[in-house]
């Protein structure tokens, strides 16, 4: 949400459109001419013109699947005269995944576990009795199949004062997360953060929810301020922003074979 709120403020006496011509200038030129997926020690990597691209920390990007680097490389080609990371969700998750190195796994599951501690599913409103509904049609039955899964249990609550969950749920859980891998966890780190959800994330990581049911519980309340209030460009603007980069790291989990296997 910061960098949303840190780009609202950036545009806001300049103008939009302004702003993105300002963006577009800064943006670095198209520097290559073929793209490629070819072999690399340890992996498979994006070639541009023969040559291995790095990450921002200067870190060859290479991964353990052609496909994952094939992804990538769609991406590569799509740029025109300029290339715009905006554009290439999938490289900037990858690149992000490379930089942070296997000693970061651990850390990743422990941020998607603390959401879980806290989440969204868990909060609910007391008023309007439509908004109460909706989350109740779409929040329980997530919870449900997490419960019957992993033989746990939830405590919701009404309100946003914290309310601790069961030990033996949070400690089921960290069990779950304990053979995540690399990219994986990236991947699932941002879907925690797009969608505010880490039960989200660990049920689709077990094939509970399908892409749309996982973005569709996510949005019950900002579906709900649509309903009523209509739809704000800037809001409209932000939602296909989230759901560019929650598409692409769906896409890195159905290469790892995640989350392949529909609601259960």
């Amino acid at each position: 949400m910061r960098e949303f709120l840190d780009d609202a403020n950036a545009h806001r006496d300049d103008g939009y459109g302004r702003a993105q011509h300002h963006v577009k200038l800064d943006l670095p030129k198209r520097f290559y001419a073929e793209v490629g997926v070819g072999t690399a020690p340890g992996g498979f990597a994006v070639t541009l013109d023969g040559r291995t691209p790095k990450t921002p920390g200067h870190k060859p990007v290479i991964v353990p699947h052609a496909d994952l680097a094939a992804l990538m490389a769609a991406e590569w080609a799509a740029q025109t005269t300029h290339v715009n990371p905006e554009t290439m969700p999938v490289t900037r998750l990858i690149n992000s995944a490379v930089e942070a190195g296997d000693q970061r796994v651990a850390a990743l599951a422990a941020e998607i576990l603390k959401f879980a501690g806290n989440d969204l599913l868990l909060y609910r409103a007391d008023a309007p009795r439509e908004l109460v509904a909706a989350q109740e049609a779409v929040w329980d039955e997530a919870l449900v199949r997490l419960a019957r899964t992993y033989d746990i249990r939830f405590q919701p609550t009404i309100g946003i004062v914290h309310q601790s969950q069961p030990e033996a749920t949070l400690m089921r859980l960290g069990t779950v997360l304990a053979d995540v891998t690399l990219f994986e966890a990236v991947a699932l780190t941002s879907l925690t953060g797009i969608t505010g959800s880490g039960l989200l994330s660990i049920g689709y990581r077990a094939g509970l929810f399908t892409p749309d049911e996982m973005w569709t519980a996510a949005h019950v309340d900002e579906d709900f301020n649509f309903r009523l209030w209509g739809e704000v460009e800037e809001a409209t603007e932000r939602r296909l922003k989230r759901r560019r980069d929650y598409d692409a790291a769906v896409a890195v989990l159905r290469v790892l074979g995640v989350g392949q296997a529909g609601t259960a």
